[in-house]
């Protein structure tokens, strides 16, 4: 997949907050990702965004 900035991701484990959706913030070796439930960021290594991706939203509205 071709992740971009701004693009949202849907992880397949829930944040505790409840949210399954991240919008991304920094794209590299690794992800800066932030949660669209309560605005937490975290840092996560793009092996594991790729791995746990259960679907991607693009920042100008096309779903993949």
């Amino acid at each position: 997949m071709n992740y971009e900035i701004g693009d949202i991701v849907k992880l397949k484990k829930p944040h505790p907050c409840g949210s399954q959706e991240w919008e991304i913030l920094r794209v590299g070796m690794d992800f800066r990702l932030k949660c669209l439930g309560c605005g937490h960021q975290v840092m996560v290594s793009r092996k594991l965004v790729e791995k746990n991706t259960r679907g991607l939203r693009k920042a100008n509205g096309e779903n993949k």
